[in-house]
């Protein structure tokens, strides 16, 4: 049995925001700061099913925007673990991960099935920058 905030922890988008995600010089034709407006007002416009926050680089640089979708802890419970989305530029990857966070996320509800085309695989262990 979970006890404490591991019971009732939300879905969490985890958007990275370091060396390339985010970066206008890599992609200047996309407003970061809106996607990310859009997705922290998508988490408080939800009721707390999900929340968002930003980290510094995630790995992946060469599949930049990296979003982690992170299970609530009903979807842990329910099989659900962390699941990278690669490539989430456009407004259609954005409306998309708020659907599915606002749903549950991994282990709670199916991905839409555009997205799935956008999941990656994370980075192994020591090829991640900006972690020792």
């Amino acid at each position: 049995m979970a006890v404490g905030a591991a019971r009732s922890r939300p879905c969490t988008l985890v958007v990275c925001r370091g060396c390339c995600c985010g970066d206008a010089r890599k992609f200047p034709d996309i407003d970061h700061a809106r996607q990310l407006a859009r997705l922290r007002a998508g988490a408080e416009e939800s009721g707390g099913r999900f929340i968002v926050r930003t980290t510094d680089c995630l790995g992946p640089c060469d599949q930049a925007n990296v979003v982690v979708v992170q299970p609530s802890s009903a979807g842990r419970r329910g099989g659900g673990r962390p699941t990278w989305v690669g490539f989430a530029t456009d407004d259609g990857c954005t409306d998309n991960l708020l659907a599915w966070a606002a749903a549950g996320g991994p282990g709670t509800a199916e991905p839409p099935a555009a997205l799935e085309l956008q999941f990656v695989s994370p980075p192994r262990a020591g090829r991640t920058r900006g972690r020792r």
